[in-house]
């Protein structure tokens, strides 16, 4: 405040008491001995200066939302100051700008009420959701659960649940209280059903390991027999597919042993084979011969000539003996296709010379005659009385009978 406003708002009398103005009168405000009038009144105004500067500094808060219960302290308490101020200037307008300041403290006080409140609304909210997660996953089926997962996210759950504790709005204790006795609940509830899952886990996972140790002895023991008792193996490869696990590390260990013994079995197979393949060589070379004798007869129609000629490649090919297994279907199918070719040439024999057989057709024969020799005079007649629907009729019949005929006769 400047001398002249200093003037304005203040005077000093003969006696250096200093006064102020407000309103229409004066009241003292003090006295500054051994100084000036306008020193004694400068000094009075800084002091006002200093007051006006604490009144700006509440409306700044109240402006910037500062806690309205914080600056509800600081504005009473300039009320008090500015009751008692000894000061030069114009104290009514502080006394007014403190009085609009305590109006505004009052709707933000209601403001931010309302905040606190819609706050504390969404916090039992977030919280009660969090309660909701966790119970959720309690009432998962034990027996279906994905126990890794279901873990981790109860855990992410409760790790927000402690994030929203440090950082969100304090909830009153009751509700607090409610929310963390559910959740406490879900968590002890999933706990349970957990342990109590690998507990039937590990049970289930000895009974299978006891199992698999039974099986992998058996499997061993079959090593004396050699390939012979590969089919044994393979039922205890059947058993071993229902036995269950027995945990990882376990079964790698098991399986290990019980492949081992199957490979046993399997390489003594692989060794007889060979032994066999070198040893039926010559067999096989000597039934590809008596095939290259044997398949012309694909092409005779002869039926007794291909039935001698069959009969002979028979006679030496049992002779021959076995070849190796892998060559057994290959030439198998080939002396059949012979075999079968021979037989169909029996076949057509025995249906044409079958008396029977000869004896039904000749009837048949004799019937479709008969039928024919009626048509053609029932087709004569309908041409004769020129009914074009008996000549089309009795030409169908007749044709077809024809047709009969013809096909018994071949």
């Amino acid at each position: 405040m400047g001398s002249d406003e200093a003037t304005t708002w203040g005077r000093v009398d003969e006696s250096g008491t200093v006064y102020v103005r407000y309103e229409d009168s004066e009241r003292v405000v003090g006295e500054y001995p051994d100084a000036t009038p306008d020193e004694a009144l400068a000094y009075f105004a800084r002091k006002y200066a200093d007051l006006e500067g604490q009144v700006k500094i509440a409306e700044q808060r109240v402006g910037t939302g500062a806690s309205a219960s914080d600056v509800a302290r600081s504005v009473e308490h300039l009320r008090g100051q500015i009751a008692e101020a000894r000061v030069v200037g114009d104290v009514k307008s502080l006394e007014d700008r403190v009085a609009a300041l305590t109006d505004q403290v009052g709707s933000l006080t209601k403001e931010q009420a309302q905040q606190a409140q819609a706050a504390l609304d969404e916090a039992l909210a977030y919280r009660a959701a969090l309660v909701d997660e966790a119970e959720a996953l309690a009432a998962v089926d034990p027996a279906r659960a994905q126990w890794k997962q279901v873990t981790a996210q109860l855990d992410d759950v409760f790790a927000r649940w402690q994030q929203h504790q440090h950082d969100g709005p304090r909830i009153p204790k009751n509700e607090a209280n409610e929310l963390w006795k559910r959740f406490r609940t879900a968590r002890s509830t999933v706990d349970q059903h957990r342990r109590a899952f690998y507990s039937e886990l590990d049970t289930q996972h000895r009974d299978a390991r006891a199992r698999k140790q039974e099986l992998v002895q058996q499997a061993e023991a079959l090593a004396p027999r050699g390939s012979d008792a590969i089919p044994a193996y393979r039922a205890l490869l059947d058993e071993w597919k229902g036995a269950g696990r027995a945990g990882k590390r376990h079964d790698d260990a098991l399986w290990a042993r019980f492949k081992a013994a199957g490979d046993v079995l399997f390489e003594q197979r692989h060794a007889e084979a060979s032994a066999e393949n070198e040893e039926y060589s010559a067999n096989l070379e000597a039934k590809l011969a008596l095939l290259t004798e044997a398949e012309p007869i694909l092409q005779m129609q002869d039926r007794g000539a291909a039935r001698k000629a069959l009969t002979d490649v028979q006679r030496r090919w049992d002779e021959v003996g076995r070849v190796p297994r892998g060559d057994v279907r290959r030439i198998e199918d080939r002396i059949r296709a012979v075999e079968d070719h021979v037989r169909g040439l029996e076949d057509q024999h025995w249906k044409a010379s079958d008396p029977e057989r000869k004896a039904r057709q000749s009837g048949l024969a004799s019937q479709l005659e008969d039928a024919i020799g009626k048509l053609e005079s029932e087709l004569a007649d309908a041409k004769a009385s020129g009914d074009a629907r008996r000549i089309k009729d009795a030409q169908e019949s007749l044709d077809a009978r024809k047709i009969w005929l013809d096909a018994l006769g071949g």
